[in-house]
């Protein structure tokens, strides 16, 4: 599997508080250039990420993010705006505390009620491994599956560490058939995003890999 290869299962991400539309224009630039899947952009930039791509790349967006604690209204409010306003793809973060104190049905009602609103768009739940123990990570492979989301995504980037092969092997024992797996942040480089791929995701939520595509080539060539 080559680095072009490996691209074509990229979420070109920029999701940094202190982000441009220069930037997230170049983001979506960088996208079509070397085959990623979507982009991934925080709210605020759907509308302006969608004109930028128009139908050469997919957008999607984050909700409830990074720390997950908002409302379950709040999200579904959260997702719809995303979608009007063009999102194709909707990466929602779990309820950790809703988790820890093992409010079960709950965080299930949640994913299901934006699974509602989303419906007909693609649905990942983040669910931040780093902060969770083994059987909770086995009850959010579970809990994904019977809410019919599309995706169980390891982390946010934005706590303490980020996507491992191990969670990857953890999830492909306990998710239902129709959940694939998104690793997402602290992909270092090509080797790691091959890895990754290999242990059985699907998707990857990095920047990394467009820029190491992009040392490989001169502006004049994408």
């Amino acid at each position: 599997m080559n680095i072009n290869d490996v691209a074509a299962y990229v979420d070109h991400t920029l999701l940094a508080v202190e982000a441009t539309k220069e930037q997230i224009a170049e983001l979506v630039k960088d996208a079509k250039a070397f085959g990623c899947f979507c982009v991934c952009v925080a709210p605020c930039f759907v509308s302006f990420a969608k004109e930028q791509a128009g139908d050469k790349v997919k957008v999607c967006t984050v909700i409830g993010f990074p720390a997950g604690f908002q409302t379950t209204e709040t999200k579904v409010f959260e997702t719809k705006q995303a979608i009007e306003n063009g999102a194709d793809e909707i990466d929602m973060v779990i309820n950790i505390g809703m988790l820890k104190d093992k409010d079960y049905n709950g965080l299930l009602s949640e994913i299901k009620s934006v699974r509602e609103i989303s419906e007909g768009k693609t649905l990942k739940v983040i669910i931040e491994t780093c902060l969770l123990t083994k059987k909770e990570k086995i009850k959010m492979c579970e809990i994904v599956t019977a809410a019919k989301a599309d995706y169980i995504k390891t982390s946010t980037g934005f706590s303490k560490a980020g996507a491992t092969p191990l969670d990857i092997e953890l999830f492909k024992q306990h998710i239902g058939r129709n959940v694939k797996i998104k690793a997402a942040g602290g992909i270092k480089d090509i080797s790691d995003a091959r890895e990754f791929l290999i242990l059985g995701a699907k998707r990857l939520g990095t920047s990394r890999v467009v820029a190491e595509l992009k040392k490989s080539v001169s502006e004049e060539e994408y």
